[in-house]
């Protein structure tokens, strides 16, 4: 922590950054000095679509409004307050959209503490318990910036379903919908064809930056969140981004470069317990999907506290993030980071996208692109259509069929243990659960018993949620990941109406999509299936501690 504090901060409009100047040492080496030298904070806030090479000029020139989004957004607010009024009687607000279209909006209500509940699995069992809560009294936000998200469309037919089935005419169930989605999309239409409200979202603003545009106010207006702070903090930023000096933004960016460049690759992400809450995962997401690229990138890992395994090692980064400090208060808490982000969450939104903008430029990637995310989604469609026949497990011991690869051990301990030991020795194992992200929450326990073991860096995603964040560094980043896929048996599946499947089939598909993308790269798979869920769990827990005795 001595380092931490030694340096000075860096701050404006109540964001501060400490550590930088550690992370990011003095000229000749100075990743912000070579920055500030070629103009680009002030390109930057420009904005300047010529950052990052010809090849991507014509996507950047479409992608920076986030730069400013937050002035374009109040329009917006006279909207939110007249829909809110007018569905004050559906105090049940369900969230149906993944990725981008659904993480900030989880971080604004958490911190905020307004009640939402994100939809954005496929599991039978999730989306069950959703439609069985307080249905009379629920507004479903359908969020999808293509308007085609396989997701989003299913929870809708679904909820349609629901509602009819409860005795709504359609007019009465079209109130049940607000549409965010952006201009001329399909989801337009369907609105369109509902009845439903549709509020437009910034055209300009890729999914992962638009936590400051529709698709982070609705929601967490209609859960009762005062959206217009956040507004307020952003643009209280804003002003500093052109800045060489006194500019939060660019500090965290150039030491986020800086340890990209440097061998520390790896970027571990603690909450200091400062009351915003949830913000790892949406970092996470806009980290991982705009920087894994040709082979690059920065790996996030979302810690489950400061002192959980996997948060240390020659090639990591450790950053603490949360809320304005109190006075006297020590940055990162008891984490000890490399790098400590403190301060309003609006400014936080801005400060990482625009953080994440900087490191694109210096690896050279697009950092608006995410190319490989719609192989998994072209896989899904094709086992849909047809699906191909079971394969028999390689061992079943007890509530778990082991699908283990060729050539490995076929035991449940001995596949895990292989799997770990064949770890590359600069990579990391991701733990991807295809199950309820809800009712197999023990699934998360995982992460940290495998991070105690192996000495690498372990990621946990839920399936599908991750094929939007980190699915992208998985098939774009660099090749040295290794893969436990965790599926489950449905017992009571639900039909996805109107479709030709059911849920169960679409996130079966949605797991073998994936894998059949990953193991296409050569990259060691492992899947467990779990004939009992909690009893698989359990098992599975227990053989991963039992792998360290």
């Amino acid at each position: 922590m001595s380092d931490l504090l030694a340096g000075p901060a860096e701050a404006s409009a109540g964001l501060v950054v400490h550590g930088a100047g550690t992370v990011d040492p003095a000229a000749p080496a100075s990743t912000r000095d070579a920055l500030t030298l070629l103009g680009v904070p002030a390109r930057l806030a420009a904005p300047d679509a010529t950052l990052w090479g010809p090849e991507v000029e014509a996507e950047a020139r479409e992608r920076l409004g986030w730069l400013d989004t937050h002035r374009r957004s109040r329009e917006l607010l006279p909207q939110l307050a007249e829909l809110t009024a007018e569905l004050a009687d559906l105090d049940h607000v369900v969230l149906a959209g993944t990725g981008g279209s659904a993480l900030a909006a989880e971080v604004i209500t958490r911190t905020l503490g307004r009640p939402l509940t994100v939809l954005d699995g496929t599991d039978p069992g999730e989306v069950r318990a959703a439609l069985a809560d307080r249905l009379e009294r629920t507004v479903v936000v359908l969020a999808s910036k293509s308007g085609a998200t396989v997701e989003t469309d299913s929870h809708r037919r679904a909820y349609l379903a629901a509602f009819l089935d409860a005795g709504l005419t359609e007019a009465e169930a079209a109130r049940h919908f607000v549409v965010v989605t952006d201009p001329g999309s399909p989801l337009e239409a369907v609105a369109a064809e509902l009845g439903a409200v549709a509020v437009l979202a910034d055209p300009q603003v890729g999914g992962r930056y638009s936590a400051l545009t529709a698709f982070g106010l609705v929601p967490a207006a209609l859960a009762g969140a005062e959206v217009s702070e956040l507004l307020d903090q952003a643009e209280a930023l804003a002003g500093s981004l052109a800045g060489e000096a006194d500019n939060p933004a660019l500090a965290l960016g150039a030491a986020l470069a800086a340890a990209a460049t440097s061998g520390r690759d790896t970027i571990t992400l603690v909450d200091d317990g400062t009351g915003i809450e949830g913000l790892g995962d949406w970092i996470e997401q806009l980290l991982a999907e705009s920087t894994g690229k040709t082979g690059l990138g920065l790996l996030p890992v979302v810690l489950e506290s400061p002192d959980a395994p996997g948060g240390a090692g020659p090639d990591v980064l450790t950053v603490s993030h949360g809320g304005a400090l109190a006075p006297g208060a020590v940055p990162g808490g008891w984490a000890a980071p490399d790098l400590a982000v403190n301060g309003p969450l609006g400014a936080h939104f801005l400060a990482w996208e625009y953080a994440t903008a900087l490191v694109g430029a210096v690896l050279g990637v697009n950092p608006f692109d995410q190319p490989n995310v719609a192989e998994s989604k072209e896989n899904t469609a094709r086992l849909l259509a047809s699906a191909p026949p079971p394969q028999p497990p390689s061992a079943v011991e007890g509530a778990i069929e082991v699908y283990a690869p060729a050539g490995t051990p076929t035991d449940l301990a001995g596949a895990l243990r292989h799997l770990l030991d064949g770890l590359d020795p600069g990579g990391y194992l991701a733990v991807q659960a295809y199950l309820d992200r809800r009712a197999d929450a023990d699934a998360a326990r995982l992460r940290p018993a495998l991070a105690g073991l192996t000495g690498r860096p372990v990621t946990f995603g839920w399936g599908p949620r991750y094929l939007h964040s980190t699915g992208q560094y998985h098939k774009g980043g660099p090749q040295v990941g290794s893969f436990l896929q965790l599926t489950g048996t449905v017992d009571n599946d639900l039909a996805v109406p109107g479709r030709p499947y059911s849920f169960g089939e679409l996130q079966a598909a949605q797991a073998t999509g994936d894998r059949e993308a990953l193991t296409g790269r050569g990259r060691p798979v492992l899947r467990l299936h779990l004939t009992d869920r909690s009893a698989g769990l359990a098992q599975l827990i227990d053989t991963a501690r039992r792998l360290r005795a």
